[in-house]
């Protein structure tokens, strides 16, 4: 049986009663929270934990929460939770060696309009995030917060284009790729793992082709290539196996090359990715393409 803190995991280290309900019970969340597997932030809505350490944290150092420990705050989807509590705090701060071994300490300038309640702002949470974390942990964050409304597309540019300073590369490089319509951290990962191919795939791609419609996680309607991110968390049971086979046989059919991935494959086995996105196409055109690399055994984290 699956359980409640792997399952919030794939849904993005957050998620509400209503995405839980088709995988767990509520006797089993209830239990999973009594006993610290995961923390309830508000009403029906569950995360991974480490959110009430990042609070606390923020208070001993007369500071905020930020970057993915207010990214959780807000409800935005992340690739991973922080290892530590991550807090930004004024740059008239001292930061010791004993607050480095118990939180991610960063010193910002924070104007008033930067935090509310002691977390960043949504859209301050987003910059953040693209100018100091890795380009696909920051996308997964800047592409939930457009998918939840809570910062818009036309604010993120207009900041990016006004950034100065270490990083605004960075954060600009994130406003050009944010995309509202990617599902989650799988989709986004696995975008950002074509984009490394040199494949743009398009997030929910709408295919109507001859009497064919679909809409595919990632697509390229000039390559005819659909790409599918198949967590279980949206494949676990048997009418949606039967729609989704039924999907893809007539995308074949029709001419298109179908790649579905795992979550384990895109999160755990991006050498397995990188090689399909990469040689896909050269057997039907005839040639022979690599020998594919060998998994490396690695543990699901809980």
């Amino acid at each position: 049986m699956r359980t409640v803190a792997k399952t919030i995991a794939e849904l993005g280290h957050v998620a509400t009663w209503a995405e839980l309900q088709p995988h767990v019970t509520r006797r089993a969340v209830t239990t999973a929270v009594s006993r610290g597997e995961v923390e309830r932030l508000s009403r029906d809505r569950y995360a991974t934990p480490g959110l009430h350490a990042a609070r606390r944290e923020a208070e001993r150092h007369h500071g905020v929460v930020s970057h993915l420990s207010a990214a959780v705050h807000h409800g935005f989807k992340v690739r991973t939770p922080p290892a530590r509590p991550q807090v930004t705090v004024p740059r008239t701060h001292h930061v010791t060696k004993a607050d480095d071994d118990c939180c991610e300490v960063r010193l910002r300038r924070l104007g008033p309009g930067d935090h509310a309640q002691g977390v960043t702002t949504p859209l301050r949470t987003v910059v953040d995030c693209a100018r100091d974390l890795a380009f696909e942990d920051a996308l997964c964050v800047a592409d939930s917060a457009l998918r939840s409304t809570q910062v818009t597309a036309d604010d993120l540019i207009a900041v990016a284009r006004r950034a100065r300073g270490p990083r605004a590369r960075a954060l600009r490089r994130v406003a050009q790729h944010a995309h509202g319509g990617s599902s989650g951290p799988m989709e986004t990962v696995l975008r950002v793992i074509a984009l490394g191919c040199d494949l743009d795939l398009s997030p929910q791609l709408q295919i109507a082709d001859h009497g064919l419609f679909a809409v595919v996680d990632l697509g390229d309607p000039a390559l005819r290539l659909a790409v599918e991110a198949d967590s279980f968390a949206w494949h676990g049971d048997r009418r949606a196996l039967d729609r989704d086979c039924r999907r893809y046989d007539e995308l074949v059919v029709w001419g298109w090359t179908v790649l579905r991935f795992s979550w384990e494959q895109v999160m755990l086995d991006r050498d397995f990715v990188e090689w399909c996105l990469t040689h896909v196409g050269r057997g039907r055109d005839g040639i022979a393409p690599p020998v594919p690399p060998r998994p490396t055994p690695r543990r699901r984290p809980a």
